[in-house]
């Protein structure tokens, strides 16, 4: 195992237990992603109330999910996450067309929340084989 970095040469992916910065930082960023996710749903909500776009609550939901899954260090919240970034860009890109004005705050945060999923992906595990008994 890579002292430094807490990450073990079998795949470049961290071992249970190893790096106790990679554990912080993907517990911090699921904490921040929960918050942001349950802000989102509530919003979502109320404006479905109103008559509004499902996306915020369909977006904060799956925002909770994968901040469950980061929590638990679970590779599921990188592929998770990337299906609601690709959904996201589709919706914005139905929203405003091509507007690349219109586009920057509609995609601007769910980029920065994916590329801080991929860049905490080496602490992330593949979840657990299960044996038919």
């Amino acid at each position: 195992m890579n002292q430094r970095s807490g990450v073990s040469r079998n795949n470049g992916q961290a071992q249970p237990g190893s790096g106790g910065k990679w554990r912080l930082a993907t517990v911090v960023l699921a904490l921040a992603l929960g918050a942001f996710g349950m802000a989102l749903f509530g919003g979502g909500v109320w404006l479905i109330a109103l008559g509004g776009s499902w996306y915020y609550a369909l977006t904060g939901a799956g925002c909770v999910i994968t901040a469950a899954l980061l929590w638990g260090q679970r590779r599921g919240a990188l592929h998770l996450f990337g299906v609601i970034w690709v959904l996201t860009v589709i919706w914005a890109l139905w929203e405003v067309g091509l507007n690349w004005w219109g586009l920057v705050p509609r995609l601007v945060a769910m980029t920065v929340i994916l590329l801080l999923i991929l860049f905490l992906s080496p602490a992330l595990r593949r979840a657990p084989h299960r044996t038919a008994a």
